[in-house]
């Protein structure tokens, strides 16, 4: 059965307006005037990445445009963040207040280009960096940007993570492009495991009996672990594809290769799932008389919003003339980096749309196209509003500020 998660624009914006912390309205108009200021920099600056896509730890020139973007307006940047060719960070306000991090994304994907918006997302937390630097120091703290390379799958922010790129903080946020505008949508636990059958060659005509055959272990995998997706919980997501599938038509098969995504709501079910598949794939190997060596490549975990927070920006999004809905469950989920900061830090990681809804969903060719389109760029602009905004009621409010922590922090 189907759920109906419209909310009246009205209630939604009376519901915004009773939790809504008020920010000093001449704040709220230097952040506005800053981002205007900055609009065709800062558009131009997202056109620069979409048109020359880098994939993960390979974005020299996205973070050496940020990086000059920042330095010609007066802000130090720190290369190298963490050990890392493409990370960066820089600071503004006032030292020995609260800290809060908007996070730059931008790498790309392989063979599709920015189907995932990380320009956008680049340029609005630019944007908003250095909208909320204007008042950063009037507001009683200190905005830092954290340039994140990787999030496709190379982990940028959980490298970031243990070289301690997020000690000090007390919250973090970034917005990420899609086809409506969800505040809070969660992100699964994710892992990659590889596996590798060994068997024995044969002629595959005149001496099949003498084979053990890599590729059929490397098949029966994918069907016992069809044969288990009954006991998975709602949620999980388990999906792979083969790598290598043999090496001539008649030889039977000495090896065989194959890499499965596996994905939970939270580690505890990862752990779960994990043991399932990988008992299968031993299973198969067992059934041919074949070696199966297992690689676990870690992924992300899932992601912790943190309400108030997530509350506090929606309440700013919308006194900008737009209103979000707080969840969506008609929406199926992936996963981020943005999770494992989740962990480290309260956070917010909110979708805004830039195309209408099914039109387009991330990972598509049509994204590509929405991620250089004029709703996306104005999305982006909207979106570094609404994120210095926030900043700026974080680093003056303190009685919200500790609720965002003890939400962070639990009973």
């Amino acid at each position: 059965m189907g759920v109906d998660c419209s909310v009246p624009a009205a209630r939604l914006q009376e519901t915004s307006r009773k939790v809504r912390p008020m920010l000093d309205p001449r704040l709220a108009a230097r952040i506005d005037e800053t981002v205007a200021r900055e609009d065709a920099a800062l558009r131009k600056l997202a056109l620069d990445i979409h048109q020359h896509p880098e994939l993960r730890y390979e974005e020299h020139r996205a973070a050496a445009w940020i990086s000059e973007f920042l330095k010609s307006r007066g802000f130090e940047v720190e290369a190298n963040l963490g050990g890392l060719a493409t990370a960066f960070r820089a600071r503004a306000g006032k030292a020995g207040g609260p800290r809060i991090a908007v996070l730059a994304e931008y790498d790309a994907l392989a063979g599709m280009g920015h189907a995932c918006g990380h320009n956008l997302i680049a340029a609005g937390a630019v944007g908003a960096f250095v909208a909320a630097a204007s008042v950063a120091k009037e507001a009683g703290g200190e905005v830092v940007l954290i340039g994140t390379p990787a999030e496709e799958g190379g982990g940028g922010k959980v490298r970031l993570i243990a070289a301690g790129a997020f000690e000090g903080l007390d919250a973090a946020m970034m917005f990420h492009p899609f086809d409506r505008d969800v505040l809070a949508h969660p992100a699964l636990a994710s892992l990659w495991l590889s596996f590798a059958f060994l068997g024995q060659p044969a002629h595959a005509a005149a001496a099949p009996h003498a084979g053990h055959s890599a590729l059929t272990a490397c098949m029966d995998t994918f069907r016992l672990i069809d044969g288990q997706r009954v006991h998975f919980r709602d949620g999980v997501r388990v999906h792979g594809y083969i790598q290598d599938g043999g090496q001539a038509v008649n030889i039977i098969p000495e090896r065989s290769q194959c890499e499965f995504s596996v994905r939970a709501a939270d580690t505890a079910e990862l752990a779960r799932v994990r043991a399932i598949v990988e008992r299968c794939a031993r299973a198969a190997a067992m059934a041919s008389d074949v070696e199966v060596r297992i690689t676990l490549r870690e992924g992300y975990r899932d992601l912790r919003n943190n309400m108030e927070l997530a509350r506090a920006f929606g309440a700013e999004l919308a006194s900008l003339g737009r209103v979000a809905r707080e969840r969506d469950p008609r929406v199926g989920a992936g996963s981020t980096d943005m999770g494992d900061v989740s962990h480290v830090v309260p956070c917010i990681h909110p979708y805004l749309a830039v195309v209408d809804e099914g039109a387009a969903q991330i990972h598509d060719h049509g994204f590509v196209a929405a991620s250089g389109s004029e709703r996306g760029l104005s999305t982006a602009m909207l979106a570094a509003r609404a994120m210095a905004r926030t900043t700026a009621l974080l680093l003056g409010d303190a009685s919200l500020l500790g609720r965002v922590r003890d939400e962070w922090l639990g009973p």
